[in-house]
């Protein structure tokens, strides 16, 4: 994820950095640049119209539309952002259940039990790396640490993996149940901590697997390109050749709300503004070492 001071302007105005639209829409801005010019000298040099020529009427049909696209992105770029805050605030509330649990652990479990406290010392930042993967569609890297645990023969990585993190959890703490480790109010409760990692993961895969329809998204493509490139016909009378760079910085402005709207509504990827999820994870496994 980008991290940057909203205080510092310049760095924010003039420094081009990898996650920048412009960057990305460099060669398309060119193009449209390019059209734009092309269609003014076509216009004055070839077909010498005039401003009483009916082409004068197409900037209508703009201040008609520049309505309708205005409210497309505004929803688009608020329900992306919707998507990317919620994908926050699970991970959010993984970082905080995940303390919770080794914190009643921590008080549950005897001091002389060290091999509980190691199983689950390893399995709860598991979790969060294993649901880093799963949602990032990557194989699951088992090994956090150098000491061997025969625990992790049991995960089938070709399965859910996260739901079988959970259900070793979830075993541990039903055999400390039956052996007298644990009291039945004891086990209510922590059965209510691990239910509440199931829950994170099945929101998150909500978010991963329910992208924006195809058929708005589309629309919003073919809109934008519609209405930039039908710009230079009818404001070449009142602009000249200025007709140019000024479609290209509407095309820009119009095509980078919709990138950035891509970019944040899968908050899960890779891409410079998506959550930290690995550092997340990292941070998880750090405060549940110190605790356990």
């Amino acid at each position: 994820m980008q991290i940057y001071n909203p205080k510092d302007w310049y760095e924010v105005l003039f420094h081009i950095h990898k996650s920048d639209t412009l960057r990305k829409l460099f060669p398309y801005i060119i193009f449209v640049a390019l059209f734009s010019a092309g269609i003014a000298y076509w216009e004055i040099e070839f077909l010498h119209l005039s401003a009483n020529s009916w082409v004068k009427n197409i900037p209508v049909m703009h201040t008609l539309l520049g309505f309708a696209i205005s409210m497309l992105l505004v929803f688009r770029t608020n329900t992306a952002y919707d998507r990317w805050w919620e994908g926050r605030k699970l991970w959010g509330a993984l970082v905080n259940n995940s303390r919770n649990l080794a914190l009643k652990l921590n008080v549950m479990l005897d001091t002389e039990d060290r091999a509980s406290r190691m199983f689950f010392k390893e399995t709860i930042p598991l979790y969060a790396f294993t649901l880093k993967d799963h949602l990032r569609s990557e194989v699951t890297r088992m090994a956090l640490d150098e000491t061997e645990h025969p625990e992790r023969d049991k995960i089938d990585t070709n399965k859910h993996v996260p739901n079988q993190v959970a259900g070793l959890m979830m075993q541990r703490i039903n055999t400390l149940y039956r052996n007298g480790k644990l009291t039945g109010d004891q086990l209510i409760t922590l059965n209510g901590e691990l239910s509440s990692f199931t829950d994170i993961c099945g929101a998150c895969e909500r978010i991963k697997n329910t992208p924006i329809p195809y058929s708005y998204s589309a629309f919003i493509k073919k809109f934008i390109f519609i209405y930039v490139m039908t710009l230079p016909f009818g404001y070449v009378f009142s602009l000249g050749y200025y007709v140019a760079p000024i479609v290209a910085f509407i095309f820009y402005v119009l095509a980078s709300l919709e990138l950035v709207a891509e970019e944040i509504e899968d908050p899960f990827g890779l891409d410079p503004n998506d959550l930290p999820m690995e550092k997340m994870a990292s941070n998880i496994k750090k405060h549940i070492g110190e605790i356990l």
